[in-house]
């Protein structure tokens, strides 16, 4: 995750992280990213149902009953376990979270064990009584996923009044007071619509976006063929920063970040330094605080059954299930090969990750994504779009 806005506009100072000594706790959630211990941010899928058919969707989810997904009880017991592990944020997400009956539920709890609590949703089923419900518990944020305007994110969708729905659930968010944003999967179908999110944040008055780089998994590695050139990539990245300045230097100052792609850290950097911009040198002490990647360590997954992943994108190896072992003991095993790995994962990527300068920084970017189109998960990842001489 790169805080556009925070590092190229100079919302955030290393001063202002270690102010809290770096450690997860105490930090307040914008500077989250920045901690020295990572404590993991646990994904939560708490369903695998979906009122949607998203052609992208990582956990592959429709529109019926799965089994085996964790009770309220059980979910509870998870949230007892990640709160006294210091866990600082879990994000519940699905599937469409809010198809679950005991959501509200859940969240309070999280709450009330001092956690934050966060749901990634589709936005179509967020009514006013629903969001004032969230708002009740202490929700902290809510982040609604579209792929584009109208026409092309109820294609990506595959229901027609997605968007629509949508952009009530974010009116109901704002009118309950609860902190909403958006969520956008850039992807050659969708690219052209970047101009016109910014656009809808100006006009809908929404104070965060995410721009998601396509990570191959789920429905997801279908749109593989789909994803960005370098140069595409790089265009994008450039009209995403050029976008959140212009925002900010007219005093409308939304937090902008891109996602799952850690060369956006050394390309925002490089393009600094290129402009001469005295901020260059705090960026990049920024950058390495935020360490790039950090799956398995400060990121991990817990699906709908109690099964434990690296990330939300890594279903396909399970450290072990919280309905055995608590996820706290799952983490901190280093019997598993893998999660060994991933604890300290620059020393083993191959390749140009392995000579590039820009390693601590970008720790290794996505080793899911590397291995679905390689089959390798220690070859450089093909979505970094970093050149040999960036990163020599």
């Amino acid at each position: 995750m790169i805080g556009i806005s925070k590092l190229y506009c100079g919302t955030v100072e290393p001063s202002d992280a270690l102010r809290y000594g770096r450690q997860s706790g105490r930090l307040p959630s914008h500077l989250l990213q920045f901690s020295a211990d990572k404590k993991p941010v646990v994904v939560w899928n708490v369903t695998r149902r979906c009122n949607l058919k998203c052609i992208h969707c990582y956990a592959h989810a429709k529109d019926e009953s799965f089994p085996d997904e964790l009770s309220t009880v059980e979910g509870k017991l998870l949230l007892d376990d990640l709160a006294g592990f210091g866990c600082p944020v879990v994000l519940f997400s699905g599937g469409e979270p809010l198809m679950r009956p005991d959501l509200v539920e859940l969240a309070d709890y999280a709450v009330k064990k001092g956690m934050r609590a966060v749901i990634s949703t589709n936005g179509t089923l967020i009514t006013p009584l629903v969001a004032k419900e969230l708002k009740t518990v202490g929700l902290s944020y809510v982040g609604i996923s579209l792929d584009g305007m109208e026409a092309v994110n109820d294609r990506f969708r595959g229901v027609s009044g997605a968007f629509r729905k949508a952009l009530q659930g974010i009116e109901a968010c704002k009118e309950a007071g609860i902190k909403v944003g958006l969520r956008f999967t850039m992807n050659r179908l969708n690219s052209l619509e970047i101009p016109s999110i910014f656009d809808l944040l100006e006009e809908r008055e929404i104070p965060r976006v995410c721009f998601y780089h396509l990570v191959y998994a789920g429905r997801g590695s279908r749109l593989m063929k789909e994803d960005l050139s370098h140069e595409e990539t790089r265009r994008a990245v450039d009209l995403i920063i050029d976008r959140t300045v212009d925002l900010h230097r007219r005093g409308n100052e939304k937090e902008v970040l891109t996602v799952d792609n850690h060369a956006d850290g050394p390309y925002l950097y490089l393009r600094l330094v290129r402009a001469g911009n005295p901020r260059a040198g705090e960026v990049l002490e920024l950058l390495k605080m935020n360490e790039g990647n950090n799956s398995g360590r400060g990121i991990g997954c817990v699906s709908w059954d109690g099964s434990v992943h690296a990330d939300q994108f890594w279903r396909h190896h399970s450290f072990g299930n919280v309905r055995e072992r608590p996820f706290s003991t799952i983490w901190t095993d280093l019997s598993d090969p893998l999660m060994k790995r991933l604890k300290n994962k620059k020393q083993y990527v191959t390749g140009r990750c392995s000579r590039c300068k820009w390693l601590d920084v970008c720790g290794g970017n996505f080793r899911v994504r590397a291995e679905a189109a390689t089959g390798d998960l220690w070859a450089p990842d093909p979505a970094c779009y970093l050149t040999d001489e960036e990163i020599s």
